[in-house]
């Protein structure tokens, strides 16, 4: 799993996405004003456009995932992979023990 760094706050991401869209009738499109906010803010485009479009699906403008559902689907998925690899540790303890009782010597 690649670890991401956040270089901006929430705040700032808001902010920037907030005026991508209050600007988008200033420009002809809706990139010239991504690329015109995120050289104010310092990000790259491609970055800013992602934050927009996120904003689009969380907000229900865009067809997608939300972030609340997607965040809680890898959860899920998460709790999943450990409860599986849990019960494989189990399966072979069993296995293993059910083995150590056969191979003991029988007492009356």
């Amino acid at each position: 799993m690649s670890e991401t760094t956040n270089k901006f706050a929430p705040e700032v991401r808001e902010l920037a996405v907030r005026m991508v869209l209050d600007h988008e009738a200033d420009h002809p499109s809706r990139w010239p004003a991504i690329v015109s906010t995120s050289e104010k803010i310092g990000c790259v485009p491609q970055t800013l456009f992602e934050w927009v479009k996120k904003a689009e699906v969380d907000s229900g403008k865009r067809a997608g995932v939300p972030t609340e559902v997607a965040d809680k689907l890898n959860a899920l998925e998460r709790e999943v992979r450990e409860l599986r690899q849990a019960n494989e540790i189990l399966r072979k303890a069993s296995a293993y023990f059910a083995q150590a009782e056969l191979d003991r010597p029988f007492r009356r």
